[in-house]
């Protein structure tokens, strides 16, 4: 995602900071290079035409005319203009109102709804939410159980729907049925079609006037660029939407969608999808998302992976081990295992400021089951061994190596990298370490 407009957005900033100064004319000619990578990232043409007018108008002004560094001031006003232009703060989502708050999940047919309504329900429960899923889709075959096996999976209440109920009903015997199970939170999988029509729009009309939801989101693919796009300025148009969520952003979509929507409908982007298992929803944030656009990185979301990953106590516990020099192959293999789950190490990579248009990692390629090698690795060895990893001689490598379904070299290769990050730990500690606490990154 974006990763072409980043890499034309740059080139184009780093001619413009290769002029001393700039001109009308190097700035128009750097805005039409941006003009058409916007255009060829599937931008809708009238956002694009207005973005590029803002642009230049502030470039021509005195902010950027008399500064010392010109080109510098034009990434910033871009910067700031992405960010406006994709809603500027996070638009957080409103659960407002009646007690169970109602959520109505809305969109077409394969656009991921209901697998994202249960991501939105692990999302708000790991806000201190608790949150009941409501299958309202009686069409789609299997719709209704695949919600079932999702609740299942994640532990989250679902109400117990049948096929030939009806929609209305289903949602008005919910509330019930949330009040028994003390949800404070009820999100509604509404029923889809391939196209929009308008049974569809009168139904989930209905469900609104029947529940008065604190909000309603728009579940649009962004794979479908500007097709999602026109999609949510109907649901917006018949229902008035709170917002959207854009499912399938780790996909190969050029990123039209998330740049066009709040400007074309008004309504903002409140989550993205970032993956397929059931924690990849993220909050959106313009500001974050404009960084990585720019190759500037993005260390909030990337701290907030961290945290998400590691609690306060074990990262305090984790700390003192490295203090006294205790830091174990039980602790390197925990520390994998939580970088595991903050997501791809190369998209976590591309959130470093400075790393993610870096010429020389740009093309590599990581292995993300790495990590899930080097667990197996560990988890083969004896406790004493993971302990003391001086004892592991020629004849327990191969033990280790033939127990985890791997290769000596790999065995030897994960304790010349283990003793090179203890070498480093050392040097580290004598540094100083006082004041990381929470804040400790995964290594």
């Amino acid at each position: 995602m974006f990763e072409n407009l980043s890499e034309k957005l740059n080139g184009v900033f780093k001619k413009l900071k290769g002029h001393g100064s700039l001109t009308e004319k190097n700035i128009e000619d750097g805005l039409k290079e941006v003009r058409m990578a916007m255009l060829e990232a599937d931008v809708h043409y009238k956002v694009t035409k207005n973005f590029i007018a803002d642009i230049k108008k502030r470039s021509l002004g005195q902010e950027v005319m008399e500064s010392l560094t010109p080109g510098q001031q034009v990434i910033k006003i871009v910067n700031e203009e992405l960010t406006r232009l994709m809603g500027e703060s996070n638009a957080p989502l409103d659960v407002s109102g009646s007690h169970p708050a109602a959520i109505m999940m809305v969109g077409l047919q394969g656009s991921g709804k209901t697998t994202t309504s249960g991501k939105l329900a692990l999302h708000l429960r790991k806000t201190g939410r608790k949150p009941g899923l409501i299958p309202a889709d009686v069409y789609r075959p299997a719709a209704i159980d695949q919600l079932k096996k999702i609740g299942a999976q994640l532990s989250v209440p679902v109400f117990p729907s049948e096929s030939d109920m009806d929609p209305i009903d289903i949602c008005k015997q919910a509330v019930g049925f949330c009040h028994d199970e003390g949800l404070d939170v009820m999100i509604i999988d509404t029923a889809g079609r391939l196209h929009l029509d308008e049974e569809l729009m009168a139904e989930l009309g209905h469900i609104k006037t029947a529940m008065n939801p604190s909000d309603i989101l728009l579940v649009a693919d962004a794979m479908t660029g500007q097709d999602a796009v026109k999609s949510a300025g109907a649901f917006n148009e018949a229902l008035d939407i709170g917002g959207v969520i854009l499912s399938k952003m780790d996909g190969d979509a050029r990123g039209g969608a998330a740049m066009s929507i709040k400007s074309i409908t008004g309504k903002p982007i409140k989550f993205v999808g970032v993956g397929e298992t059931p924690s990849d929803l993220e909050s959106f944030h313009p500001d974050r998302m404009a960084s990585r656009i720019l190759g500037m990185g993005d260390v909030l979301t990337l701290i907030e992976k961290a945290q998400n990953s590691v609690d306060e106590k074990t990262a305090i516990d984790l700390e003192k081990k490295i203090r006294k020099n205790q830091f174990t192959l039980e602790d390197f293999r925990d520390q994998m295992v939580r970088l595991r789950k903050m997501g791809s190490i190369t998209d976590i990579i591309k959130m470093i400021p400075g790393l993610s248009n870096n010429k020389n990692l740009k093309n590599l390629k990581i292995d993300d089951n790495g990590t899930a090698r080097i667990e197996a690795i560990i988890n083969s060895m004896t406790p004493l061994e993971r302990r003391k990893h001086s004892i592991i001689n020629g004849s327990r490598r191969k033990r280790i190596a033939k127990g985890s379904g791997t290769r000596v070299q790999e065995v030897n290769k994960l304790l010349k990298d283990y003793t090179n990050l203890l070498k480093m730990l050392k040097k580290f500690n004598k540094s100083g370490m006082r004041g990381m606490g929470k804040n400790i990154l995964p290594f």
